[in-house]
């Protein structure tokens, strides 16, 4: 089986500094207090670890190493301010490639569900917005489309057994979500079994007044304002807050 794997090199203008192993073998050193307790860890010689050291030293023109004597007088090694801040550099930048490398929009949905002038409200359980009110709805799983997703998360939200009537929206602005960037696609309901009950992932699930709605949570107050007028063709006005 095959699996990709990428290192990250440190480098100053065309010459390597820093990589994997050199990484490891400066924590090391600060963890243990001891070059050749490093060493022993990293199955290398003393003379080996030394001449690594001494190879990044002459490439940052710092000294990364001072010696120092521990509880039992017996002289030991640790990381000099610069040694710390050149491993934390490199920790840094390689955590922030990594990020930008592999992050990408997580992909959720949203159920509008109403019955007359009201529309069902789940209480958030869980951060963020924990005790506010949103639309119910979650994370599309692996090998799931999102219409299979709303459906599903609707009834462990509130217990409602729906079908789908028409596709609302993509909400995807990269700050509606303090967790990262969620895309959201929504979709009008109708309820076809079941009642009304809370799910795992709500505190409560209750109809609420189209004309008298809670603050909301994400940007829910605006998709509801846009089903709305999607829906009747009537101005976006009177949908609680804004």
């Amino acid at each position: 089986m095959y699996h990709l794997k990428c290192k990250c090199m440190l480098m100053k203008e065309d010459e390597f500094v820093l990589g994997e192993g050199k990484s490891e073998l400066l924590q090391l050193v600060d963890e243990k207090g001891s070059i050749s307790a490093a060493a022993e860890d990293m199955d290398m010689s003393y003379r080996h670890a030394w001449g690594l050291i001494k190879e990044i030293e002459e490439r940052t023109g710092e000294e990364l190493i001072k010696s120092q004597r521990g509880g039992s007088r017996e002289r030991g090694s640790a990381l000099t301010p610069a040694g710390k801040q050149l491993l934390s550099d490199y920790n840094a930048m390689k955590e922030e490639h990594k990020s930008k490398v592999y992050r990408n929009p997580s992909l959720t949905v949203d159920g509008i569900l109403t019955e007359g002038e009201k529309i069902v409200l789940i209480e958030r359980k869980n951060p963020p917005f924990e005790g506010s009110y949103a639309l119910p709805g979650g994370f599309v799983e692996y090998e799931e489309t999102v219409e299979e997703a709303v459906v599903r998360e609707v009834e462990e939200e509130t217990g409602f057994k729906t079908e789908i009537e028409d596709l609302v929206g993509v909400y995807s602005s990269p700050d509606r979500d303090p967790r990262g960037h969620m895309v959201s696609t929504v979709f009008s309901l109708k309820m076809v079994g079941g009642e009304l009950e809370e799910g795992s992932d709500a505190a409560s699930a209750k109809f609420f007044d189209l004309e008298d709605l809670p603050d909301l949570a994400f940007d829910h107050q605006q998709i509801i304002k846009d089903f709305l007028v999607l829906s009747s063709d009537q101005p976006e006005t009177g949908v609680g807050p804004s």
